[in-house]
Protein backbone atom coordinates (compact mmCIF):
# COMPACT_ATOMS: atom_id res chain seq x y z
CA UNK A 1 0.00 0.00 0.00
CA UNK A 2 2.16 3.33 -1.44
CA UNK A 3 0.07 5.88 1.27
CA UNK A 4 1.80 3.51 4.45
CA UNK A 5 5.36 4.45 2.81
CA UNK A 6 4.91 7.66 4.36
CA UNK A 7 8.32 8.09 6.52
CA UNK A 8 7.86 9.61 10.03
CA UNK A 9 10.78 12.28 9.56
CA UNK A 10 8.41 13.35 6.17
CA UNK A 11 5.72 14.47 8.82
CA UNK A 12 5.55 17.69 10.96
CA UNK A 13 3.04 17.30 13.59
CA UNK A 14 1.30 20.48 15.08
CA UNK A 15 -0.52 20.94 18.42
CA UNK A 16 -3.73 23.58 17.91
CA UNK A 17 -3.55 25.34 20.50
CA UNK A 18 -4.70 29.04 19.33
CA UNK A 19 -8.21 29.01 20.43
CA UNK A 20 -10.28 31.15 22.76
CA UNK A 21 -11.21 29.14 25.40
CA UNK A 22 -15.07 30.14 25.18
CA UNK A 23 -16.33 27.12 26.99
CA UNK A 24 -13.44 27.38 29.42
CA UNK A 25 -14.38 30.89 30.41
CA UNK A 26 -11.61 32.34 28.25
CA UNK A 27 -8.84 30.31 29.90
CA UNK A 28 -5.93 29.53 27.39
CA UNK A 29 -6.71 25.49 26.71
CA UNK A 30 -3.07 24.18 26.64
CA UNK A 31 -2.51 25.35 29.50
CA UNK A 32 -4.64 23.78 31.31
CA UNK A 33 -3.63 21.36 34.26
CA UNK A 34 -4.75 17.71 33.61
CA UNK A 35 -2.37 14.75 35.65
CA UNK A 36 -0.03 17.18 36.47
CA UNK A 37 0.70 19.16 32.70
CA UNK A 38 -0.43 21.30 30.46
CA UNK A 39 -3.03 19.76 28.31
CA UNK A 40 -0.93 21.19 25.56
CA UNK A 41 2.16 18.91 27.30
CA UNK A 42 0.02 15.75 26.97
CA UNK A 43 -0.52 16.24 23.37
CA UNK A 44 2.98 16.91 22.15
CA UNK A 45 4.59 14.54 23.73
CA UNK A 46 2.10 11.40 22.70
CA UNK A 47 2.31 12.72 19.42
CA UNK A 48 6.36 13.12 19.04
CA UNK A 49 6.98 9.72 18.23
CA UNK A 50 4.34 9.76 15.80
CA UNK A 51 6.21 12.48 13.41
CA UNK A 52 9.46 13.96 12.69
CA UNK A 53 9.18 17.40 13.94
CA UNK A 54 7.01 19.19 16.42
CA UNK A 55 4.81 22.43 16.17
CA UNK A 56 2.66 24.30 18.32
CA UNK A 57 0.11 26.66 17.00
CA UNK A 58 -1.06 29.08 19.96
CA UNK A 59 -2.17 33.15 19.46
CA UNK A 60 -0.98 33.73 23.35
CA UNK A 61 1.49 33.09 26.23
CA UNK A 62 3.87 32.12 23.42
CA UNK A 63 6.48 32.47 25.74
CA UNK A 64 4.64 30.05 28.31
CA UNK A 65 4.41 27.78 25.15
CA UNK A 66 7.78 28.05 23.93
CA UNK A 67 9.11 26.35 27.59
CA UNK A 68 7.67 23.08 25.50
CA UNK A 69 10.98 23.19 23.29
CA UNK A 70 8.99 23.63 20.21
CA UNK A 71 8.35 26.48 17.26
CA UNK A 72 5.12 28.35 18.30
CA UNK A 73 2.80 29.60 15.54
CA UNK A 74 0.65 32.27 15.59
CA UNK A 75 -2.27 32.38 12.74
CA UNK A 76 -0.87 34.25 10.05
CA UNK A 77 -4.54 35.76 9.29
CA UNK A 78 -6.05 38.06 11.96
CA UNK A 79 -9.60 37.70 13.34
CA UNK A 80 -9.39 34.55 15.38
CA UNK A 81 -10.30 32.24 12.30
CA UNK A 82 -10.98 29.27 13.97
CA UNK A 83 -8.37 26.02 13.87
CA UNK A 84 -8.05 26.52 10.03
CA UNK A 85 -6.03 29.28 10.40
CA UNK A 86 -3.80 27.12 12.65
CA UNK A 87 -3.39 24.37 10.14
CA UNK A 88 -2.70 27.61 7.89
CA UNK A 89 -0.03 28.04 9.76
CA UNK A 90 1.49 24.70 9.96
CA UNK A 91 1.26 24.29 6.53
CA UNK A 92 3.82 27.62 6.38
CA UNK A 93 5.86 26.00 8.58
CA UNK A 94 6.32 22.39 8.07
CA UNK A 95 9.71 21.27 6.01
CA UNK A 96 7.74 17.97 5.68
CA UNK A 97 5.80 16.82 2.74
CA UNK A 98 3.19 15.93 5.60
CA UNK A 99 1.09 17.66 8.57
CA UNK A 100 -0.36 15.58 10.65
CA UNK A 101 -2.83 18.07 13.20
CA UNK A 102 -4.45 17.26 16.58
CA UNK A 103 -5.71 19.60 19.04
CA UNK A 104 -4.73 19.95 22.73
CA UNK A 105 -8.13 18.93 23.98
CA UNK A 106 -8.13 16.11 23.41
CA UNK A 107 -4.86 14.00 24.73
CA UNK A 108 -5.76 10.73 24.61
CA UNK A 109 -5.72 10.17 21.08
CA UNK A 110 -4.34 6.79 19.48
CA UNK A 111 -0.90 6.19 19.93
CA UNK A 112 -0.93 5.22 16.75
CA UNK A 113 -3.18 8.03 14.85
CA UNK A 114 -0.77 9.03 12.22
CA UNK A 115 0.23 5.60 10.82
CA UNK A 116 -3.04 5.09 10.70
CA UNK A 117 -4.10 7.99 8.73
CA UNK A 118 -1.33 7.66 6.50
CA UNK A 119 -2.33 3.85 5.55
CA UNK A 120 -5.56 4.94 4.93
CA UNK A 121 -5.47 8.07 2.88
CA UNK A 122 -5.35 5.80 -0.42
CA UNK A 123 -3.75 8.45 -2.54
CA UNK A 124 -5.38 11.20 -0.94
CA UNK A 125 -4.46 14.48 -0.06
CA UNK A 126 -5.60 14.72 2.88
CA UNK A 127 -7.45 12.51 5.93
CA UNK A 128 -9.39 12.32 9.21
CA UNK A 129 -10.24 10.22 11.62
CA UNK A 130 -13.85 8.71 12.53
CA UNK A 131 -14.58 6.71 15.25
CA UNK A 132 -18.55 7.06 16.14
CA UNK A 133 -18.70 10.88 14.42
CA UNK A 134 -16.47 12.35 12.21
CA UNK A 135 -12.80 14.10 14.14
CA UNK A 136 -11.47 16.38 11.56
CA UNK A 137 -9.15 18.18 13.81
CA UNK A 138 -7.40 14.84 13.82
CA UNK A 139 -5.64 14.90 10.23
CA UNK A 140 -3.00 14.53 8.17
CA UNK A 141 -2.62 17.04 5.04
CA UNK A 142 -0.50 17.53 2.16
CA UNK A 143 1.54 20.90 3.15
CA UNK A 144 1.45 21.72 -0.80
CA UNK A 145 -2.48 22.51 0.13
CA UNK A 146 -1.48 25.96 1.79
CA UNK A 147 -2.72 27.89 -1.02
CA UNK A 148 -5.89 25.91 -1.01
CA UNK A 149 -6.54 27.06 2.25
CA UNK A 150 -5.53 30.32 1.83
CA UNK A 151 -8.02 30.55 -0.62
CA UNK A 152 -10.48 29.08 1.55
CA UNK A 153 -10.09 31.37 4.16
CA UNK A 154 -10.08 34.41 2.15
CA UNK A 155 -13.42 33.32 1.04
CA UNK A 156 -15.22 32.60 4.22
CA UNK A 157 -14.46 29.00 5.07
CA UNK A 158 -14.18 28.28 8.73
CA UNK A 159 -15.63 24.67 9.11
CA UNK A 160 -12.31 22.14 9.45
CA UNK A 161 -14.51 19.51 7.75
CA UNK A 162 -15.84 21.40 4.96
CA UNK A 163 -12.37 22.23 3.60
CA UNK A 164 -10.56 18.69 3.74
CA UNK A 165 -14.04 17.53 2.15
CA UNK A 166 -13.83 20.16 -0.94
CA UNK A 167 -9.92 18.82 -1.14
CA UNK A 168 -11.29 15.30 -1.74
CA UNK A 169 -10.63 14.01 1.72
CA UNK A 170 -10.71 10.43 3.12
CA UNK A 171 -12.04 9.72 6.48
CA UNK A 172 -10.08 7.07 8.25
CA UNK A 173 -12.03 4.56 10.65
CA UNK A 174 -11.03 3.89 14.69
CA UNK A 175 -12.76 1.91 16.52
CA UNK A 176 -12.85 3.99 19.65
CA UNK A 177 -14.72 7.01 20.17
CA UNK A 178 -13.36 7.97 23.75
CA UNK A 179 -9.88 8.49 22.67
CA UNK A 180 -11.08 11.62 20.40
CA UNK A 181 -13.03 12.76 23.81
CA UNK A 182 -11.88 16.28 24.48
CA UNK A 183 -12.09 19.05 27.33
CA UNK A 184 -14.82 21.56 26.93
CA UNK A 185 -15.48 22.50 30.64
CA UNK A 186 -13.13 23.10 33.67
CA UNK A 187 -15.16 19.88 35.18
CA UNK A 188 -14.24 17.91 32.47
CA UNK A 189 -10.61 18.03 33.50
CA UNK A 190 -11.46 16.30 36.79
CA UNK A 191 -13.60 13.26 35.37
CA UNK A 192 -10.57 11.06 35.00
Amino acid sequence: MEAALIARDDITGLVLAGGLGRRMGGADKGLLDWQGRPLAAHALARLAPQVGTLALSANRNSEAYAAFGVPVLADPLPGALGPLAGLLAGLHHARTRWLAVVPCDAPRFPVDLVARLAAGRAGAAVVYARAARTHPVFCLVDTTLAATLEQALAGGERRVEGWLRAQGGVAVDFDDETAFANFNTPESLHDD
